[in-house]
């Protein structure tokens, strides 16, 4: 193999055009594929930035020509050529360099490689496993180096307009003391104090609270958050946010300056341009239309809630929910009257998922009501379902009858299958939607207690405070989440700035006095020494750039991702340690 030596790159593989045309000039990279034609050699040399079709004739250079014959797949290169214009039936307008190549008069072979794992072309399919084994051979595809080319430009441009608006970037502890509520924490035994653990951090909360107390104004932080809990395509063990908090404010200046955070990252990696403001809907709403609190506005197909109108009929299925405080809700599929009886199995199997016990339906046919369960209803309560649903000839109509959280749950799902099955989903666009006014509780039925819908450090509304003792789950709070798409990328709230209200919130979720001291007495003494009214929001930087980026999984944009197991491939963590290793931090090293 070959040195570098004082060889040097003059530029990427992705700056070259018929400018170039005549020049000599260094490239340095990876060989992505070689053909050999008629004895003309070409090799598509790739580095971060793109692709240069580099040749080697025998005609114009016999030992440089006779070299290349050994190169194979992922050997690293350098070249020195000069540049000229490919042949006008040879041009790739595919390629940002298409239209040139170089004529490779020096060759320098920098390193071999093993025939890889899988092969680098974008159109390959590769088991996620595999990719992430081998994910520094994976980081090497075109596509994965565009994203994340397109997280740093994210950051950089979120950076920019945070510090062009007076915040300022401050680091926190990694290393925290375990707190209640929210996911489990990762801990970390501490060593010196045998028996004590940190806790990693699940946000800053607590601490950007505090920061606003000490004077700081405005902070942000682009941070890693760790919470362990169970995984999906959306969700790492650890993640990063975008952090804000602000003193002095109410929500609509926290929303003006984060719609126009956000605007300044579309503007810096997106082609299409976003308008804030955006559009607002309460929590309330939300729930009632769409079944959640991150709806996808971008189609229709709303739930139906036909409680009162079916209340008394005689389809038990429906009567019983309703008599047990449940709800009786549909959907209208347009147009898919025609789906077959496998498909409507399909989709039952499907609802089940999320915890439907079955799936009532009906097809509108021109001259009737067709399913099993159409037997039930009057003709006025037929009459009622189809001017609440505008039920037309061809429709299909697909019912959720159960508890009123499970219904939601049911039917918001449903409602997103079947636009996937539709195609009802327009391509490119990018639909904003405030989500505000949550209930500031949420009933644990495993606990059987109310737990904070976001956390405990959440100001409720200031006109219901008198409801926190006598009618908790009347009280809203001051939260909003930000909507992309039917993603939550980003939520906040403003914060409880006053101890006596947040030791009310704490006795509300039944967090005592004792507790609060031992847990939040830091919090609570900051609260005694001047905190001024303060909020903030946090946005996923991986999910929004996930989004950007046109992927379904956050792990097409985070470098060195976990599975969903929570396990890293590549370097095989979590993994065994020494007993020595335990012993030292005084754990038992009985497993």
């Amino acid at each position: 193999m070959d040195s570098l030596g004082t060889l040097r790159r003059t530029h990427t593989c992705i700056e070259l055009s018929p400018e170039h045309l005549d020049q000599e000039v260094i490239l340095m990279g990876w060989v992505l594929r070689r053909r050999d034609h008629g004895g003309v050699i070409f090799i598509d040399l790739r580095d971060r930035w793109g692709i240069t079709q580099i040749v080697f004739n025998p005609e114009f250079n016999p030992e440089v020509h006779a070299k290349a014959h050994q190169i194979r797949s992922e050997w690293v290169l350098a070249v020195r050529g000069t540049v000229f214009r490919r042949p006008g039936d040879m041009e790739n307008p595919k390629l940002a360099t298409g239209a040139i190549e170089i004529l490779v008069n020096e060759l320098r072979i920098l390193n071999t490689s093993e025939t890889p794992p899988f092969p680098l072309d974008e159109d390959t399919e590769v088991s996620d496993n595999l990719r992430l084994q081998y994910r520094y051979m994976d980081l090497r595809r075109p596509e994965m180096a565009r994203n994340l080319t397109m997280r740093h430009a994210a950051v950089q441009a979120a950076r920019s307009y945070l510090n062009d608006n007076n915040f300022l970037d401050i680091e926190t502890p990694m290393l925290t003391r375990s707190t209640p509520e929210g996911a489990r924490d990762y801990l970390v035994p501490s060593r010196v104090n045998p028996g004590k653990f940190y806790a990693l951090p699940q946000s800053p909360q607590l601490f950007k609270q505090l920061l606003m107390m000490s004077g700081m104004d405005r902070y942000y932080q682009v941070v890693r958050c760790f919470r362990d809990e169970d995984l999906r395509a959306d969700r790492q063990p650890e993640f990063t946010q975008i952090d804000l908090e602000f003193s002095f404010v109410g929500e609509d200046d926290i929303i003006s300056v984060t719609e126009g955070m956000i605007k300044a990252v579309f503007d810096s990696v997106s082609s299409v341009e976003i308008s804030p403001p955006f559009r607002h809907m309460t929590y309330a709403e939300a729930m009632q239309r769409f079944g959640t609190d991150r709806p996808d506005t971008r189609f229709d197909m709303e739930l139906i809630d036909l409680t009162e109108t079916l209340r008394g009929c005689d389809f038990k299925v429906f009567s019983s929910a309703i008599d047990n405080s449940g709800a009786v809700k549909a959907i209208n599929a347009k147009g898919c009257a025609t789906f077959s009886r496998k498909d409507l199995d399909d989709l039952t199997e499907y609802a089940g998922r999320f915890g439907a016990r079955g799936m009532a339906w009906i097809k509108i046919k021109e001259d009737e009501w067709q399913s099993p369960i159409t037997k039930f209803f009057s003709d006025n309560e037929i009459a009622a379902m189809g001017q609440a649903l505008d039920a037309k000839p061809g429709d299909l109509i697909l019912f959720g009858a159960d508890s009123v959280s499970t219904v939601n749950q049911v039917l918001a799902e449903l409602r997103l299958e079947l636009a996937r099955r539709l195609d009802l989903v327009p391509e490119g666009t990018y639909d904003f939607l405030w989500i505000t006014d949550f209930p500031l509780v949420e009933y644990d039925k495993n606990e059987k207690r109310y737990t904070a819908l976001h956390h405990p450090f959440t100001s409720p509304k200031e006109d219901q405070l008198d409801l926190l003792e006598s009618h908790l789950e009347k009280v809203n709070s001051r939260a909003y989440d930000l909507v992309l798409n039917g993603n939550e990328i980003g939520g906040g709230s403003i914060r409880i700035h006053q101890k006596d209200v947040q030791e009310k919130v704490f006795n509300a979720l039944g967090i005592g006095p004792e507790e609060a001291r031992e847990k939040f007495g830091f919090l609570l003494r900051a609260l005694e020494l001047g905190a001024p009214p303060h909020g903030g929001i946090a946005f996923g930087l991986d999910r929004l750039v996930m989004i950007l980026a046109g992927t379904d999984s956050i792990r097409d944009v985070i470098a060195f991702p976990k599975t969903q197991k929570a396990t890293c491939p590549l370097t095989e963590a979590p993994a065994s340690v020494d007993r020595k290793q335990l012993t030292e931090l005084s754990l038992r090293p009985d497993w």
